[in-house]
């Protein structure tokens, strides 16, 4: 199982970026896809998921509204848009493949994590 998270850079507040996380080694639809971030010196948190099987999507209440995540199964991968990007966004970005939910500890397969530096 491999995962590959890119897309990350310098943006300045109340822009925008979307990430990229492109899945193999596994059936795409038998994980849910999640994104999770880790700023220096916090845990690391649940930030949107793709459900496995029908697809349902879940957000962290600090993105709701100003994020999306959405998937292209043509290309085994999943995408996060992120808008009005805020300086407390600023983390390390990682997908993840595992049952769901916003919980990192149910996950089981990771990508090496790209950055996103928010300036204000």
């Amino acid at each position: 199982v491999q995962l590959q998270a890119s897309g990350g850079g310098l943006v300045q507040a109340g822009g925008s970026l979307r990430l990229s996380c492109a899945a193999s080694g596994f059936t795409f639809d038998d994980y849910a896809i999640g994104w999770f971030r880790q700023a220096p010196g916090k845990e690391r948190e649940g930030v949107s998921c793709r459900g496995s099987s029908d697809g349902t999507t879940y957000y962290a209440d600090s993105v709701k509204g100003r994020f999306t995540i959405s998937s292209d199964n043509t290309k085994n991968t999943v995408y996060l848009q992120m808008n009005s990007l805020k300086p407390e966004d600023t983390a390390v970005y990682y997908c993840a493949a595992g049952p769901g939910g916003l919980d990192a500890l149910l996950y089981l397969y990771w990508g090496q994590g790209t950055l996103v530096t928010v300036s204000s």
